[in-house]
């Protein structure tokens, strides 16, 4: 046995921050070391105020979630945070950040020597697919894949454990598989993405149309056509209201999450499918039901009764919790080599 101190030793009484920064809010979270939430803090990204204002407010709010806790940072074991935008994984470096307008942010070298501890970068959408695959509807899955439709539409997958990813970068872009071939232009410069056909953001764009054409009284009552007020709670109250032709909308851009899930199954056979993000939860029953049929027609015959289509069940805490997680165990790994 010997003397020698085990991961689980180190980790023992240690806690650990996740941290979720999107383009509109970043939140960071204080776990102990069964991932039991002891401090929160959040603040608006406010990208407008440039990088320097930004990074400051990333380590604020950390200090904030720490003081929330009276937990001193020399008790922290390491730092998980959750990014948008393509990523160097290996150096923790925001390459780019179309949200924010960051560019080659160092963001791993920055947090480690303010805080002392190791720092892990990792996708966002990652991060809220390990986070499910931990502690929400993927517990216990060999394999998981999530798709999250928001203003894009992210992808993320957990394999045996191990979020997939590729040799510096994340992977899984399903938003980007092309599912309409010279359909209409995605902002990623091709055409008939996922992304382009059925993005919150595509049917926000879409319903604004039949709220003009008449189609939509609830819509345009409620909100008008302005679509940067047409968000998911603002679609799932003109779907209750009647509109049938936002309803309709939205049950088409969900069979596109449909056919984009029945090939992630031929592909890599996943027992879990998670739909999440805000519009999957203002509208669950309707998106996941279309999710459902649409990918039964696309699966391998042999592959119908290997995987279940399910809800995410964590909301805006699976980021946080999922960054948390992914650091300890890249980082308790280290500990044993």
């Amino acid at each position: 046995m010997g003397d020698k101190e085990t991961s689980k030793d180190k980790a023992a009484g240690k806690y650990w921050i996740g941290f979720d920064l999107g383009g509109t809010k970043m939140m960071a979270t204080l776990y102990d070391a069964k991932f039991t939430p002891i401090g929160r803090a959040r603040k608006k990204t406010r990208p407008h105020e440039g990088l320097e204002r930004g990074m400051e407010r990333i380590v604020k709010t950390i200090h904030e979630a720490l003081q929330e806790a009276k937990v001193d940072a020399q008790g922290l074991a390491g730092i998980g945070i959750g990014t948008p935008g393509p990523l160097d994984l290996d150096r923790g470096v925001i390459l780019a950040t179309p949200n924010l307008g960051w560019k080659n942010v160092n963001l791993k070298g920055t947090l480690e020597k303010t805080f002392g501890c190791p720092a892990v970068v990792l996708n966002d959408v990652d991060a809220g697919v390990y986070g499910e695959f931990r502690f929400g509807a993927g517990r216990g899955a060999r394999c998981v894949v999530g798709i999250f439709p928001g203003t894009g539409i992210g992808g993320g997958c957990v394999y045996e454990g191990k979020i997939i990813r590729g040799r510096t970068n994340s992977v899984l872009e399903i938003g980007h598989m092309q599912v309409m071939p010279q359909g209409p232009l995605c902002g990623c410069g091709r055409r008939g993405c996922l992304e382009a056909v059925s993005s919150r953001l595509a049917i926000s764009t879409a319903a604004a149309a039949a709220a003009y054409r008449g189609e939509a009284p609830t819509l345009l009552a409620n909100v008008g056509m302005d679509l940067s007020n047409i968000g998911s709670n603002a679609l799932a109250a003109s779907v209750q209201g009647g509109d049938k032709a936002v309803e309709k909308i939205i049950r088409l851009a969900a069979q596109w999450y449909g056919v984009a899930a029945g090939n992630i199954v031929n592909l890599l056979g996943p027992d879990v499918i998670v739909l999440g993000g805000g519009l999957v939860a203002a509208m669950p029953k309707l998106i996941r039901d279309e999710v459902e049929k649409a990918a039964r027609d696309r699966v391998m015959p042999s592959f119908a009764d290997i995987y279940q289509i399910v809800v995410a069940e964590l909301g805006d805490d699976a980021n946080s919790l999922g960054a948390a997680a992914w650091a300890h165990t890249l980082i308790t790994e280290s500990w044993t080599e």
